[in-house]
């Protein structure tokens, strides 16, 4: 999140075609408030799993079928992917109707966004894992014609004149690219100089679950189901530096925090990353189920990204127990979502341990301490958690597959605005 910008700069961060994950809007100098909008339309099944901000429109994606209004008086067929006025919660035309979920999307430029899951079919055509929709019509664009061979994408960043798109998949188009790929953002091409050649050798396969990319566009991270990238040992986390007019490499930044195993059948207990609004630091969320103070099973961690080799978490915040699935770095705050009861809590075994806090569902992390603040909407009940978090020049969205957050419904969407 850059800086504290004005609604209409959502615009012109679309004009050029730059979408980040949860930290690309602004420096939020300030945490959000506990008390959600009434204006923002209800998701009636299924969960959201994805945000974009496309000019004055909120791009929703996930898993579900039906949403109305926010008086819930008008329903509308919407089938895995629709959109918004950011400002009264309008719930617009656009309706491309994959049939599959949708995983992650991305703001386009000239009002388009780029979608990425596990479809197969979207707005009426065959284009498997990824494409790029009009919010004028819902139609896709043409000339991107980028598809996946099979399996999915799970995450998507727009940047420039790329989009990076991660995910379980072993070929984009012809060319064959193991969980990872870089694209032409008009073309969908695969760029033929991007390669990390990432390997699981004692996994099923690879399968990365998020992306973060900093401010300036230098450094790209990937988390997931990976051992290998570029013959060098990485686990979990994979470091890429991106610079301007050069070919992108790894990175000489790795950890060994995820090494050690969390219970049996995670072949990746990672499930997401973010930058801090100034490029200095990542926090990386888990589930795992597996506790004890000496493992990262079920926790949010802080890693500094200065400096080059081995690099251990700058703090740690243990959950006890309870999956963490989305993170958010504004600056003022670290904010996570997932089904977790409580957060300080590394003595906990899916119980409250000694200094333990009450954070149903979501919660927020001094960026400094590591600790959580005293900020507690309460997104009650957990259900199986909440897996996009957006902030946004608004505030913070928040989805999930639940219905309550800050006592109110708000069904499996929320806008938590700036305070």
């Amino acid at each position: 999140m850059r800086r504290r910008l004005i609604a209409a700069a959502v615009t012109a961060l679309a004009a050029v075609a730059v979408a980040l994950p949860a930290s690309a809007a602004l420096n939020q100098s300030a945490p959000v408030s506990i008390d959600p909008v009434d204006y923002t339309p209800n998701v009636l099944d299924g969960e959201v799993r994805a945000f974009a901000v496309v000019g004055d429109a909120v791009v929703v994606g996930g898993d579900f079928s039906t949403v109305t209004d926010a008086k819930r008086q008008v329903r509308y067929k919407r089938n895995n992917l629709f959109a918004y006025r950011a400002a009264t919660g309008e719930i617009l035309p656009f309706a491309p109707q994959p049939d599959a979920p949708v995983l992650s999307l991305a703001t386009g430029p000239n009002n388009t966004v780029y979608a990425a899951g596990a479809f197969q079919k979207i707005a009426g055509g065959a284009q498997r894992g990824i494409a790029q929709l009009s919010l004028a019509d819902g139609q896709r664009v043409p000339a991107f014609t980028a598809q996946i061979n099979w399996g999915d994408i799970r995450s998507i960043i727009a940047y420039g004149q790329y989009v990076y798109a991660a995910g379980s998949f072993s070929r984009i188009g012809s060319v064959g690219r193991v969980g990872l790929a870089r694209l032409d953002a008009t073309t969908g091409a695969v760029d033929p100089a991007f390669d990390l050649k990432l390997a699981a050798p004692n996994l099923t396969r690879v399968k990365l679950e998020d992306l973060a990319l900093t401010p300036n566009g230098t450094r790209l991270a990937a988390v997931g189901a990976v051992e290998q990238a570029a013959g060098q040992w990485r686990a979990q986390v994979v470091m890429i530096d991106t610079p301007p007019g050069a070919p992108a490499r790894l990175a000489d930044w790795y950890t060994d925090a995820y090494a050690r195993p969390c219970r049996a059948g995670f072949e990746t207990y990672l499930r997401g990353i973010d930058f801090d609004p100034t490029g200095t630091y990542a926090t990386i969320v888990a589930t795992g189920r597996k506790w004890g103070d000496k493992l990262m099973c079920d926790t949010a961690a802080r890693f500094d990204l200065r400096g080059s080799g081995l690099h251990k978490p700058l703090w740690v915040n243990w959950t006890g127990g309870d999956s963490l699935y989305s993170v958010a770095d504004t600056g003022a705050a670290v904010y996570v979502g997932g089904h977790q009861r409580w957060m300080d809590n590394p003595q906990g075994h899916e119980n409250a341990g000694p200094g333990a806090v009450a954070r149903p569902g979501i919660a927020a992390i001094d960026p400094v301490t590591g600790k959580a603040t005293s900020w507690n909407p309460k997104r009650v009940p957990r259900g199986v958690g909440a897996r996009a978090l957006l902030a946004t020049p608004q505030g913070l969205l928040v989805g999930s597959d639940t219905e309550r957050i800050g006592n109110e419904y708000h069904a499996r969407l929320a806008l938590l605005p700036l305070s």
